[in-house]
């Protein structure tokens, strides 16, 4: 038997109908998720410069604003974890908001060690539309898209 639209229509409907969240064969794709996110602004814009000496500590603060219409979560990884420390190191930016980061350089014997590869990389995805305003990891886990901006660790003798 072939069924018509007239048929469908007419007759009461035979099936169930299951909300898509709950069918094993469904995928929810969260529209936040699915959208690339969009620019954030650093500055500095290109580079970190630490000046010597490199006897002790230092800090260098970086402002991070989310430039973009969407919620964003946003989080800092670094080449060398012994020598670089960034605080905080995640969080959530609304649009248009912005947050100052201290990137730290801890006491090294500088021409003894490599610093050429030094550098920290912001990483950045939009949230899930509805979630809290509370880092997630596992935002940057799923299938959702992720970008990221390098700014080269610079140290002048």
């Amino acid at each position: 038997m072939i069924l018509t639209l007239d048929m469908v229509i007419d007759s009461p409907p035979p099936y169930k109908i299951i909300p898509i969240s709950t069918h094993p064969h469904s995928q929810v794709v969260d529209m936040a998720q699915s959208v690339p996110p969009g620019d954030i602004a650093t500055q500095p814009g290109t580079k970190i410069v630490f000046n010597a000496p490199y006897d002790d500590k230092h800090t260098y603060h970086i402002k991070v604003t989310n430039s973009s219409a969407r919620r964003i979560g946003w989080a800092f990884k670094t080449t060398n974890m012994k020598r670089l420390g960034v605080d905080p190191g995640s969080g959530v930016l609304d649009p248009k908001e912005n947050v100052l980061i201290a990137v730290s350089c801890d006491a090294f014997a500088y021409g003894q060690e490599d610093v050429n590869n030094d550098r920290v990389t912001i990483e950045w995805t939009n949230t899930p539309d509805g979630a809290a305003k509370q880092f997630r990891r596992e935002w940057f886990q799923g299938d959702g898209m992720v970008r990221r901006k390098n700014l080269p660790i610079e140290y002048n003798p």
